[in-house]
């Protein structure tokens, strides 16, 4: 039988991107093939990159047809500068800040291979770190130029520090919620300890967890860990009165893309302190080395839960954006970042131990229709698109009362299962940057976006070949940045 000719590739949209060699703005296409959506972009100097965006088509255009695309934008304005060298917030950049990310050192107690920070891994270098006093003013500067909802202390490995508690409590007098990043570590060496940053303010903490076996641990941190985990949520489970935990598991294709499931099922077996897994597909920068067979994607994050977990099907997820119906309604900062950036869905934990996702619950495609239509959804139709039952009644106790204590309660009976994929040099979109919520906040003043940071501005020499190629200086190939970020 004659083979039918493959079909030519469909165009999705331009965009601009970085050369993964040399760091200088390209043009970039993303394109659909044999139902992946993909980008290619050159560079004159260093040739063609084609690299996977989403592994699933059709899930990506669902995603878009669902985005709530003026979810929380900002004013834009024209500047002098040029994306995404001139970050600072610059004008151009169209969301505004939701989560405020500060590193509160790069000293760290691991040295694991896929480190997009490159901590250093022995924990020497106290010179190096922020001092308290420059810190704060970094915590002022959020609380004073951003609607952040919440801050993330992060590094590094912030537990390092000796003033994390004064840093929560200095935070917690300005932000609702506070979020501490963590291997884990020095929670599992000490209940105290995890006692005193609990007291001092931690909302959240914000878990390394890879997997439910070693095997992970090993490939990507370069130790077992698995049981320093557990006694750590465990640790934490009596730490206060009402601890909560988010699982954080890097996804590296044929590492523990075969345990996300067993991760969310471990997630509901101690949803008594975890309030939520947020899957990272890894991102090829810092120390992470490009390699094109380890790519994963949201899509296949989505995937591989839908097979794994039997209860979450792919139907049940939506784009960052329509967060912002859940948390407008709730009187707290929208969430517009760009709908490829991530997936997120809530499941619901009944009193008898029923586990369903919140799509049973919530009629979300009436939502976001009111939402359309009026950029924010009354009361009323919210209590309706809500089945009666127990999380109606949560809902209602905290439209009452506006209470943050209120809001908790609500989220301790939901479990919050999200997928978050931040760029790297070899899929780069400008048009995902300008749509980022996640913000560091640096010594210097300015306000960066996560992938911007991480990509070009952590190490600076990226920003020299900018600055080349306008003859603001001249240098050699120094001023490059290879692709591990060396």
């Amino acid at each position: 039988m004659k083979s039918m000719p493959a079909s030519a590739p469909t165009p999705i949209r331009a965009t601009k991107s970085i050369c993964p060699v040399c760091y200088r703005i390209i043009d970039a296409n993303l394109y659909e093939d044999n139902g992946a959506v993909y980008m290619e972009k050159s560079c004159a100097e260093h040739g063609t990159f084609k690299d996977l965006c989403w592994s699933d088509y059709q899930l990506y255009k669902q995603f878009e047809a669902k985005n709530i695309e003026e979810a929380g934008r900002r004013e834009i304005k024209e500047n002098n500068g040029e994306c995404p060298f001139d970050c600072g917030l610059c004008p151009q950049h169209e969301s505004s800040t939701v989560l405020g990310v500060i590193d509160v050192t790069m000293r760290c107690n691991l040295r694991c291979p896929i480190c997009f920070a490159k901590s250093n891994g022995n924990g020497g270098g106290h010179e190096k770190d922020p001092t308290t006093e420059e810190l704060k003013a970094i915590i002022d500067n959020f609380a004073a130029n951003t609607n952040a909802a919440g801050l993330q202390f992060s590094g590094g490995e912030p537990t390092l520090r000796d003033d994390l508690p004064e840093l929560i409590s200095y935070a917690r007098k300005k932000f609702e919620h506070l979020e501490v990043d963590t291997n884990g570590i020095k929670m599992a060496e000490s209940g105290e300890y995890c006692k005193e940053i609990e007291s001092a303010g931690t909302s959240v903490v914000y878990l390394q967890f890879d997997g439910v076996t070693e095997v992970p641990y090993e490939k990507l941190r370069g130790r077992k860990l698995l049981e320093v985990k557990k006694s750590a949520i465990e640790n934490h489970r009596n730490a206060g009165p009402k601890p909560a935990i988010v699982l954080v598991p890097t996804i590296v294709k044929g590492m523990n893309d075969d345990q996300i499931g067993a991760i969310i099922k471990f997630a509901i077996e101690n949803s008594d302190v975890i309030r939520g897994v947020n899957f990272q597909p890894v991102s090829f920068c810092g120390r992470t080395s490009y390699t094109e067979n380890e790519r994963i994607t949201v899509s296949d994050v989505i995937s591989k839960i839908e097979e794994q977990t039997g209860f979450l099907r792919r139907d049940d997820f939506l784009p960052p954006s329509q967060m912002s119906m859940l948390l407008g309604t709730l009187g707290k900062s929208e969430v517009g970042c760009h709908f490829s950036c991530g997936a997120f869905s809530y499941l619901v934990i009944e009193k008898n131990g029923k586990v369903e996702p919140i799509t049973k619950y919530v009629d979300m495609g009436r939502l976001a229709a009111a939402y359309k239509k009026k950029n924010k959804i009354p009361v009323v139709t919210a209590l309706r698109s809500i089945r009666p039952g127990f999380l109606k009644e949560l809902f209602i106790g905290f439209v009452k009362s506006h209470d943050y204590r209120d809001l908790s309660d609500l989220h301790f009976n939901l479990l919050f299962i999200g997928a978050m994929h931040f760029m790297d040099p070899y899929n780069f979109d400008f048009a995902r940057l300008k749509k980022c919520v996640i913000h560091y906040g640096l010594p210097d003043g300015r306000i960066v976006p996560f992938c911007s940071h991480n990509n070009i501005h952590r190490s600076g020499k990226s920003v020299s070949v900018y600055r080349r190629d306008r003859g603001e200086q001249r240098q050699g190939s120094e001023g490059r940045h290879s692709p591990d970020g060396e």
